[in-house]
C-alpha cells in the first residue's frame, strides 16, 4: 500500500501537458520566413495533411519550380496549364500531319501478295506452285537518322527538309510442300543503294544471313548453322538473290515494300499522337 500511495504521489508532481498557443503576428512572419522545405511534413504523411484543409495550411506551401497549376476535370488525374498547353500543340501536330499524309489507305504490293498487319508488324504472303513465300518486317526503328545539313544559299529551311523515308529490315520465309524445313534469308536496305532505283544493275536490298529453320515453330533455334553473306562467294550471293527474284522479291517488290512500310509507319505515328494527346487531356 505505501509504494501504491507514493506511484501515485510521484504522478501527481508530474507536470501538466502544455498547449500550444496561437501564433502572433510576429512570430508566424519568423515562422513563414523559413526554408519551404522545413515547413513540409514526411513524405508519407504530405498528402494527407494537405488534404486536410483548414487552418490556412496549404497557404504556407510554396508551389515547386516549374509548377504550372493544377486543374481539375474530375478523373482525379493530375492536371496543369503545361498539359493544356501540350495537348493543343498535339492538336495542331495532328492536323499538320494528316495534311501531308499521302496514303489515307495502305498501299497495294503488286504480285499477288496479302497483307496482314499486326500493330507494328506487317506480313506479306503470296503463295507460288509448291511453295510459301512470307515477308515480315516491323516499322520501329526504321527511319534513318537524318543528317542535320545547313540549308543552302537562296533556299529556305523548310524547303530542305527530305520525306522520311522507312526502310525496314525484312525476312524472307520460303517452304516448301510436305517439307520440315524452312529457308530464312535475313534482308535489309544498305544506306548508300537508298535513292538508286534507277540503276539496273544495282540491288537496292541485301541478304545478309541464311539459315534453316524447322518449320511451323514460332522459335528459331541458334544451334542451327547460320551463313553470313558478307565473306560469301559472290557467286553463291547472286544465285540467293535470283532465287529471291524469282519468288517476287527483286527491286520491285523492295520499292513497294518501302511505300508500304512508310505508310505504315506515318499511320502509326498519327495514331501515337492522337493517344498520346488523349492520355494528356486524361480522356
Amino acid at each position: 500500500m505505501l509504494l501504491t500511495r507514493a506511484l501515485r504521489a510521484a504522478a501527481a508532481l508530474r507536470p501538466a501537458p502544455r498547449r500550444l498557443l496561437p501564433l502572433s503576428s510576429s512570430s508566424f512572419s519568423s515562422f513563414s520566413s523559413a526554408s519551404p522545405r522545413a515547413l513540409l511534413p514526411p513524405p508519407l504523411a504530405r498528402s494527407l495533411w494537405q488534404l486536410g484543409g483548414g487552418g490556412g495550411r496549404t497557404a504556407l506551401l510554396r508551389p515547386r519550380r516549374g509548377w504550372a497549376g493544377g486543374v481539375s476535370c474530375g478523373c482525379g488525374g493530375l492536371h496543369t496549364e503545361g498539359d493544356k498547353a501540350f495537348a493543343q500543340f498535339l492538336t495542331d501536330e495532328i492536323k499538320e500531319e494528316k495534311k501531308i499524309q499521302k496514303h489515307k489507305a495502305l498501299p497495294k504490293v503488286s504480285g499477288g501478295w496479302e497483307l496482314e498487319v499486326h500493330g507494328t508488324e506487317a506480313r506479306l504472303v503470296r503463295k507460288v506452285p509448291g511453295e510459301k513465300v512470307t515477308v515480315t518486317f516491323n516499322i520501329n526503328n526504321s527511319i534513318p537518322p537524318s543528317a542535320d545539313d545547313e540549308p543552302q544559299e537562296g533556299q529556305k529551311a523548310d524547303e530542305q527538309e527530305p520525306d522520311l523515308t522507312s526502310t525496314p529490315n525484312f525476312v524472307v520465309e520460303v517452304v516448301k510442300d510436305d517439307t520440315k524445313q524452312t529457308l530464312v534469308l535475313d534482308c535489309h536496305y544498305p544506306e548508300d543503294e537508298i535513292g538508286n532505283e534507277g540503276e539496273e544493275e544495282s540491288d537496292i536490298f541485301t541478304i545478309r544471313e541464311v539459315s534453316f529453320q524447322p518449320t511451323g515453330e514460332s522459335d528459331w533455334k541458334d544451334t542451327n548453322y547460320t551463313l553470313n553473306t558478307d565473306s560469301l562467294d559472290w557467286a553463291l550471293y547472286d544465285h540467293l538473290m535470283d532465287f529471291l527474284a524469282d519468288r517476287g522479291v527483286d527491286n520491285t517488290f523492295a520499292d513497294e515494300l518501302i511505300e508500304l512500310s512508310t505508310a505504315l509507319e506515318h499511320q502509326e505515328y498519327i495514331k501515337f499522337l492522337e493517344d498520346l494527346k488523349s492520355f494528356v487531356k486524361c480522356q
